[in-house]
């Protein structure tokens, strides 16, 4: 019966945003390496993706010896304190993987412990290169991977490799393909991924406030569309109408954009689906003023905002950060809900800009590099692997 250490990590660029976890397996009397796993997620949590960080580490070692004794060491306190019990696990998110990990093998044979950062590079090495794989597009590869020779928690020195010269080095990569764990790839879906979910992304049309470049939020005054707003949602109904690829219709719960909603399923023969996830930022105190209004009144709350996705408009707004979240959670269920069909998403600018963004893998300050227009289209498919890819963005040529 084997006693194995698993180190495991997982981080997110973005938090959510792109992330990945990379776990190693190791010798507990030797220490040697017996197996090493990554893997890009796409778009997660920081606490997801050490979630399945440890998830994956556990997995391996049960498939080299399923009587095995683990002793698992992250750098995650707070996936170390849950797993032990001590503290309670309240994210939907996390309650499942905490599960699946607490059963892989009985809990009697599991031991945890919080190790600082420092301690952990190896396994955090694998995390970061799963994320640079998948944001090229590619699948992260053991023999690719630095992370043994860079050195860590397992004490391998970084000069070993060089003075074994490139023989040795070859056999060192072949030797960690052998034993790596197999992971799903990342980048372009293969033939047999099947039919993604495509989301049309329609902006409502104009509203009184449109023109003026003010703040419309979900906390303002609601506005409804403007003449000019309801004949730009005529014209993208008619477009779409001849297209004939729509076969839904969902909106956010706002006025502006169960109206635009309203004109074009009534022309494409369809109903329209209400989703809260895809209403608008609330811009607290901001409702209804301009940019300049904003800035005059409001200038620290204003640049703090600029420069951070965590902060809150004046008054108790909603950030960038927590709307990214809400809208992450509501295209994760609406890709499970239309997977294979393509669906229009009647949205506002905020909604729009990040799922491009989150689909893109960009920063939060990504957000601030987009113009979207007023009735414009733009299109995200999402496949069964969970990757994306954006097939247009801000078409207003149906307005012209």
């Amino acid at each position: 019966m084997g006693e194995f250490i698993v180190e495991a990590d997982g981080g997110s660029r973005g938090n959510p945003g792109p992330a990945g976890y990379g776990a190693v397996v190791s010798d507990a009397a030797t220490g040697e390496i017996l197996a090493e796993t990554a893997e890009y997620l796409g778009v997660a949590t920081n606490n997801v993706a050490e979630y399945r960080g440890l998830l994956a580490g556990l997995r391996a070692a049960h498939a080299l010896d399923p009587r095995a004794t683990v002793h698992v060491r992250m750098d995650s306190k707070l996936v170390i304190e849950q797993m032990t019990g001590r503290w309670k696990i309240k994210h939907p998110d996390m309650k499942p993987l905490a599960a699946q990990a607490a059963r892989v093998f009985p809990p009697e044979r599991v031991t945890y412990e919080w190790i600082p950062r420092e301690r952990n590079k190896h396994a955090d090495r694998l995390a970061n290169e799963a994320m640079d794989a998948g944001l090229r597009g590619e699948p992260w590869k053991a023999s690719a991977s630095t992370a043994e020779q860079a050195g860590g928690a397992t004490g391998t020195s970084p000069a070993a490799g060089r003075e074994e010269g490139t023989a040795a080095g070859a056999a060192d990569a072949d030797a960690r393909a052998a034993r790596a764990v197999a992971t799903p790839s990342a980048g372009w879906a293969p033939a047999d991924m099947g039919q993604p979910a495509t989301f049309v992304l329609l902006r409502h049309g104009e509203t009184p406030l449109t023109p003026q470049k003010r703040f419309s939020g979900s906390g303002g005054s609601d506005p409804s569309l403007s003449d000019t707003g309801r004949e730009q949602a005529e014209r993208v109904a008619a477009l779409l109408a001849r297209r004939g690829t729509v076969q839904a219709v969902v909106a956010s719960p706002l006025a502006r954009t169960r109206e635009t909603a309203g004109i074009v399923a009534a022309r494409l023969g369809l109903e329209v689906a209400v989703d809260e996830g895809l209403r608008e930022t609330d811009f607290g105190a901001w409702e209804g003023l301009t940019f300049a209004e904003v800035r005059e009144r409001h200038p620290d709350d204003l640049n703090a905002w600029l420069t951070s996705p965590d902060a809150e408009p004046t008054g108790g707004g909603e950030s960038f950060a927590a709307t990214a979240a809400r809208v992450a959670a509501a295209r994760d269920e609406l890709v499970a809900a239309y997977a294979g069909r393509t669906v229009l998403l009647v949205t506002h600018v905020t909604p729009i800009k990040t799922l491009v963004r989150l689909a893109l893998g960009a920063p939060p300050e990504a957000l601030f590099r987009m113009e979207l227009s007023a009735a414009s289209l733009s299109a995200v498919a999402y496949y069964a692997d969970g990757n994306a890819s954006v097939r247009l963005f801000n078409d207003t040529s149906h307005l012209r």
